[in-house]
C-alpha cells in the first residue's frame, strides 16, 4: 500500500493521552483509524472515527471488531494502547483489585487480539502493536502489581510473535519510558492501604508527578508506534540505552522493541534507588 492507502487501523483506549494522539499520527500517515473508548464520544475533526468499546467485556470486543470489518472490511493494525495505572504497595491491593488491573492491561489485550487474529490470518497480513512500559523491563517499588502486567504483556507478546509471523502477521512491543498524560486520569490507588506504607506512597507519588511532569510528550510515543506499525521487516532492535542494552541480545527477527525516550533510563533507575531508600532499604543492596 501507498502512503495514502496504508490501510486500516483500530487504536484501543484512544479517547485522549497517547491513545488519541497515536491516532492522530496514524490519521497523518495515511492510515483510516478508528478508535475506541468505554463512553460515547463525538468522530475527531481530524478523521478518526470513535467506537465504544470496553476491553474487559467479551461481547464488546467482538462488537468492535465486527463494526470496523462491517465499514472498512478488513483491519491491517491493531494498537492495543487501553490500560490502567495503580500505585502501592503490593499488598495494599486486594486480589480482586489485583484481579482488575490485569483485566484490563493484560486479558484486555488478549481479548483485542483473539478478536482481530482470525481477521489478519485471513487476509495473510496484520500488525499487532502492544504498549508495554519500561516497567516491563525495569520494575520499581511501588509498581509491583502494574509492572507485573507489563512484564506478562512482554511475555504475551513475544511469545506469539514466534506463533503467527508465518501466517503474515506480526506482533510489536512499544515500551513507553515517563510520558506527560493526566496523572489522576491513568493512576488507581490501593483499595486496602496499610498505615506502614502511608508515608513512602505519598512520596513515591509526589515523585512520580514530579517525573511525568518532566516526561516524553505524548507524540514522541506516537512516532514509535507509527515507526513500529511500518517497519517491513519487525526485529529486536535496542534504540534507547545509551548506557548498555537493556537485554541480552535474542535471535534475529525476532520482533521490534521500540523504546520513545533516549534519555530517561537515568531518572527510572533515581526513582527507583530514590523510594528504595525512602522505604529503608539497604544502600548495597540492588533494587531488581
Amino acid at each position: 500500500m501507498s502512503k495514502t492507502e496504508r490501510g486500516i487501523a483500530l487504536v484501543t483506549g484512544a479517547s485522549s493521552g497517547i491513545g488519541l494522539v497515536t491516532a492522530q499520527a496514524l490519521r497523518r500517515d495515511g492510515y483510516r483509524v478508528f478508535g475506541t473508548s468505554r463512553k460515547p464520544m463525538p468522530d475527531t475533526a481530524d478523521g478518526i472515527t470513535m467506537l465504544i468499546c470496553d476491553v474487559i467485556n467479551d461481547a464488546s470486543v467482538q462488537s468492535v471488531v465486527d463494526e470496523v470489518l462491517s465499514r472498512a472490511g478488513r483491519i491491517d493494525l491493531l494498537v492495543n494502547n487501553a490500560g490502567i495505572g495503580l500505585l502501592g504497595g503490593a499488598e495494599e491491593s486486594t486480589t480482586s483489585q489485583a484481579k482488575a488491573v490485569f483485566d484490563v492491561n493484560v486479558f484486555g489485550i488478549i481479548r483485542m487480539t483473539n478478536a482481530v487474529l482470525p481477521v489478519m490470518r485471513r487476509q495473510r497480513r496484520g500488525r499487532i502493536v502492544n504498549l508495554s512500559s519500561i516497567l516491563g523491563l525495569i520494575p520499581a517499588p511501588y509498581n509491583a502489581l502494574y509492572a507485573s502486567t507489563k512484564h506478562a504483556i512482554e511475555g504475551y507478546s513475544e511469545s506469539l510473535d514466534h506463533e503467527v509471523r508465518t501466517q503474515g502477521i506480526r506482533i510489536v512491543l512499544v515500551e513507553p519510558g515517563v510520558t506527560r498524560t493526566s496523572f489522576e486520569e491513568n493512576i488507581t490507588r490501593p483499595d486496602r492501604p496499610l498505615v506502614v506504607y502511608d508515608t513512602v506512597r505519598a512520596d513515591a507519588e509526589k515523585l512520580m508527578r514530579e517525573i511525568v511532569a518532566k516526561g516524553d510528550a505524548p507524540e514522541v510515543v506516537a512516532k514509535a508506534v507509527v515507526r513500529a506499525a511500518s517497519a517491513a521487516s519487525p526485529k529486536y532492535c535496542r534504540k534507547s540505552c545509551r548506557t548498555g542494552p537493556l537485554h541480552a541480545p535474542l535471535p534475529a527477527r525476532v520482533l521490534r522493541r521500540q523504546e520513545p525516550s533516549e534519555i530517561q533510563q537515568a531518572s527510572r533507575m533515581s526513582f527507583r534507588r530514590r523510594i528504595a531508600g525512602a522505604a529503608g532499604s539497604p544502600q548495597k543492596r540492588k533494587v531488581i
